[in-house]
């Protein structure tokens, strides 16, 4: 049997495992286990007196991986981004942030909904991690909503889908996995998430007002507040800013010339202005205690799927199942961007029987080759290519809407982890109210990734501007 109908059978084996409900690391590393033996028994034509040999060989190869691809730099980004949210829970950064946007747009149509929307993009831009923002907001904006008459599920709803935008605003942990499984600049794609990401926050705010005008008890404005007041509120909100301004400066150096660091320096040193604004404002022992083992377990549980789909990945190159797949795909008779939209559907499919992570660590290694070879190859100019942009851009730009695709897991029954996390903080609600109060967001991202598809520069622009990409 040849190397890449050995890796046919064992992707469905990881597949039959993920539908029965194995979690995804442990099901990718069983897979990835099993296809290496079974590679390197094939490789000795099966003899029973060898198979000893092919086990032994292959749990080497696969305990090698752990070590050596976790031990990356780039990696330790996502503990840090991950503290920085959890520290400006616990300092009151995020309900100052939130009562800043009520009341600056709380007047609209839906006021305490794009509200949310708002500062959860707001709060994105320090917190690395989708599930934590959701958990944030859901303890801070639906009591609030629910207050002043919002409709529940309506509530849950924004809160869950407002809460994937930590997912492409930087700094963003899934973006920091994208770019080390495609060894792309991680500073790079980092900048690139920001306008993409405001534009999904435009768009749901967008959809939160239209529906409010439709159906006028969905979500009553809330009114009141003097200028006065509206500015009040932003001192308080304010040392948020001034970490992402301090992490862009340091990371980017926006007066030309070298940076000052590396992002992962920069992670580092937000945390720490995190830490000091936090016990400026007075947070007690048990409150950083609180921030560091939520950011533990958080950061183990992303280690812990990295680690085991790994292991599928070096299968996979024993297999060569991701050159075979990028063959297959370059030698369809179709337009490449027609190719490139049935990607993102399977996408989406996907999306509803695996988390974000897991789902992006599986596929990119066989679907990353496929759509650099769709745009002309590693080394193509954008005057060349299928989708106008060079090698680079177009790693960024499909890097950009693929994690875009990723957050639709998050909201996707049956497994949407975001609603699963607002439903566990709000025992009022239940898992299918919040799904049914996040499925008018599937259009929301739909028209995002669309706009993403059709105006590439969306992506492009800040890194041009800032790296010359």
């Amino acid at each position: 049997m040849e190397p890449i109908d050995i890796g046919l059978i064992v992707t469905g084996l990881l597949l039959f495992l993920v539908v029965i409900g194995t979690r995804v690391a442990f099901a990718a590393a069983i897979a990835g286990v099993t296809g290496l033996v079974w590679i390197f028994w094939a490789k000795k034509g099966y003899d029973p007196s060898q198979f000893m040999w092919a086990l032994t060989v292959g749990a080497k190869t696969a305990g090698q991986v752990p070590h050596s691809k976790v031990a990356s730099q780039a990696l330790s980004l996502i503990p840090t981004f991950i503290l920085i949210g959890y520290l400006a829970y616990y300092a009151g950064l995020t309900k100052a942030l939130f009562t800043a946007a009520k009341r600056w747009v709380g007047w609209l149509p839906g006021g305490l909904g794009v509200a949310t929307v708002f500062a959860t993009a707001g709060f994105a831009a320090v917190s690395g991690a989708s599930v934590a923002t959701s958990a944030v907001f859901a303890r801070i904006a639906i009591p609030e909503m629910l207050a002043v008459g919002y409709d529940k599920r309506f509530a849950a709803g924004v809160v869950a889908a407002a809460g994937t935008l930590a997912s492409l605003i930087p700094p963003s942990a899934i973006l920091v996995i994208y770019a080390i499984i495609v060894e792309q600049d991680v500073g790079a794609l980092l900048l690139a998430g920001f306008i993409p990401g405001a534009f999904s926050a435009l768009i749901y705010g967008a959809l939160v007002i239209s529906m409010a005008l439709v159906w006028k008890n969905l979500g009553p404005p809330v009114t009141g507040f003097t200028w006065r007041e509206r500015f009040a509120a932003l001192p308080a909100a304010a040392p948020i800013v001034a970490v992402v301004i301090i992490i862009l400066f340091f990371v980017y150096n926006p007066f030309g010339g070298d940076a000052w660091g590396t992002p992962t320096e920069g992670g580092a040193l937000g945390a720490f202005v995190v830490f000091c604004i936090a016990v400026w404002r007075g947070m007690r022992w048990s409150q950083l205690k609180d921030a560091l083992l939520e950011t533990a377990k958080l950061s183990v549980m992303i280690f812990t799927i990295i680690w085991g789909v790994l292991i599928y990945v070096r299968f996979l190159g024993f297999a060569d199942l991701p050159g075979a797949f990028s063959e297959w795909i370059t030698s369809l008779h179709q337009p490449p961007m027609m190719t490139l939209l049935l990607i993102l559907l399977a996408y989406a499919v996907l999306g509803m029987f695996m988390d974000a992570i897991g789902m992006l660590l599986l596929t990119l290694p066989i679907v990353y080759p496929a759509v650099i070879a769709l745009n002309g190859g590693e080394y193509v100019t954008a005057a060349d290519s299928a989708f106008g942009m060079s090698a680079t851009g177009c790693e960024i730009w499909f890097g950009i809407i693929v994690v875009k695709m990723a957050e639709l897991c998050l909201i996707t029954p049956p497994i949407g982890l975001n609603c699963f996390v607002v439903a566990g903080v709000r025992p009022d609600l239940s898992v299918q109210d919040v799904f049914r109060g996040t499925s008018p967001f599937f259009v929301a991202d739909a028209l995002t990734i669309a706009g993403l598809v059709m105006w590439p520069g969306i992506v492009l622009y800040l890194p041009g501007l800032l790296l010359g990409l």
